[in-house]
């Protein structure tokens, strides 16, 4: 062959191959779509608030940023955290699990801490080539099985003080690489002290002429609780604020899942610290416009924070055995998903927090009613009550503001105050939980179905306190400590570790 003859016949095999690869002609092997980058996933949790936001109807605070990220989103009706207490909650974040299984059971200043051998959210992305950063507190023990490979702002932030630093630092972080990244943004607001104002924010405050009524669980109503719902409406509206900060910060969230929550409801009577509506019920909205298509919609669902974690190794494409008591929230959306099989039940826990505030409870809720059981470890009061009712409490309903209420007020006060083993609530008639059919004749079968659905899902996620001795130890082991430092000053010793962690730990 002639050497001209060559070269074009070289060219030609050149371009044929080319134009295989390009066309998606293939020999013997299936061709496919190419995959979408693995996306971003950004988690922004605020503190103590319930779903309080202009999305969820609230027409007297101010929340366009998300508002608008409902508007590009989801928002969730029926969204729970597992246990109305901060460290628990956000430990079942972290891990998938409800804190009975991982061992969170109160407060990670008080060192209550997971299990050994529980892993945790970064440690399953580790190796997947996301990076993974978190801004604020982390909250759940031990503090060393967070390998993050980013961190800034610890501490809970209280005094809501430099709320432009989370959008600086989270600039910062995503900047570092083009790697898909994932980043928990913990918010201070709407956690106690409630402020009106910090650092001329809000820039837009609630008028407080338009506050009629305290939010809507609490039922006592006076001048004094209108003026700490004002000041909880402008940490809302602050909330706000710094999540448009944090969002202008970085600019392009193309292929970025969002998802935004609260740990537990607001810190008002019959709210945090307890099993009701109050205290369970978040706001919840996630916003991934490329994958989900239901913008601007809302869903009934029944979902929980042990949603998340699922739900961030589906978005990372991370697969694997790990009988999550939870699901990922992706399969409400995807052509394959199978939401016929979506939960019809969802339980939550309750210990106390601390020796001081300890009361075991499980309560669980289906499409229309709730059941709350309360167990009998010798307890007459709700701890939590009297904490409420102090005067010096703030946000809480006194003794003298609960005796002016109306008689159903003083009735569901009175039963959180000395609550009976069972409560059983029709969410639907009934949202706030007014009113206790547990005695109703006409609603025996209810009570009898609503406490077989509770027993199954204690069963499947082997709670502890279905043990007697386990149950008795816990109990042992809080009272001995709360007679001893009754002043919560176990605090203070050194090396003070809960024998909890190794008898309940199944």
């Amino acid at each position: 062959m002639n050497t001209w003859r060559q070269m074009i016949f070289k060219q030609f095999k050149i371009a044929l191959i080319l134009t295989v690869f390009s066309s998606g002609i293939n020999f013997g092997c299936n061709s496919k779509e190419p995959q979408r980058a693995s996306p971003n996933i950004l988690l922004i949790v605020s503190e103590d608030n319930s779903s309080d936001l202009g999305c969820y109807g609230n027409k007297l605070i101010h929340t366009p940023n998300l508002d608008k990220l409902s508007k590009n989103g989801v928002k969730f009706l029926n969204a729970y955290t597992t246990y109305a207490v901060c460290s628990p909650s956000r430990s079942s974040i972290f891990t998938g699990l409800y804190p009975h299984q991982n061992g969170q059971l109160g407060w990670a200043t008080h060192y209550y801490a997971l299990y050994s051998g529980i892993k945790v959210l970064p440690n399953y992305l580790k190796e997947s080539g996301y990076r993974t950063g978190i801004l604020g507190k982390v909250h759940v023990n031990p503090a060393d099985r967070f390998d993050f490979d980013f961190s800034a702002l610890p501490g809970s932030n209280f005094q809501k003080e430099n709320l432009k630093d989370y959008a600086i630092q989270a600039k910062k972080f995503v900047n570092q690489s083009e790697n898909p990244y994932f980043l928990m943004v913990n918010l201070p607001d709407a956690h106690l002290p409630f402020q009106n104002e910090v650092e001329g924010l809000p820039t837009l405050k609630v008028d407080r002429n338009n506050i009629k009524e305290t939010l809507p669980f609490v039922g006592v109503n006076n001048e004094r609780l209108l003026d700490q719902t004002e000041a909880y409406y402008n940490c809302m509206n602050r909330l706000d604020e710094s999540i448009g900060m944090l969002l202008d910060s970085l600019g392009d969230m193309s292929n970025t899942c969002i998802i935004y929550l609260s740990d537990h409801g607001a810190q008002f009577s019959r709210g945090k610290l307890t099993n009701y509506e109050g205290g369970l019920k978040i706001p919840f909205i996630i916003s991934y416009p490329e994958e989900i298509k239901e913008t601007g919609s809302s869903k009934d669902e029944l979902i929980s924070v042990i949603d998340i974690l699922p739900t961030v190794l589906d978005l990372a494409g991370i697969s694997g055995d790990f009988n999550f008591p939870g699901r990922s929230l992706m399969d409400l959306f995807t052509k394959d998903g199978d939401v016929t099989s979506w939960r019809t039940y969802l339980g939550a826990d309750g210990e106390g927090a601390s020796p001081v505030f300890y009361y075991p409870r499980r309560s669980i809720r289906g499409e229309r009613y709730k059941l709350i059981q309360n167990i009998d470890v010798g307890r007459g009061e709700f701890p939590a009550f009297s904490a409420y009712a102090d005067p010096d409490f703030g946000s809480g309903a006194t003794i003298e503001e609960i005796a002016a209420s109306d008689e159903r007020i003083r009735q569901a006060y009175e039963r959180w105050r000395k609550p009976p083993e069972w409560e059983l609530y029709d969410l639907q008639e009934d949202p706030w939980e007014f009113e206790n059919l547990a005695d109703k004749p006409e609603l025996e079968t209810v009570l009898v179905y609503m406490k077989e659905a509770l027993s199954a899902w204690r069963r499947d996620t082997n709670d502890p306190f279905l043990s007697a001795d386990k149950l008795r130890n816990y109990t042992f082991e809080m009272d001995s400590i709360n007679n001893l430092y009754p002043d919560h000053s176990y605090r203070k010793v050194e090396g003070f570790k809960w024998d909890y962690l190794d008898y309940l730990n199944n």
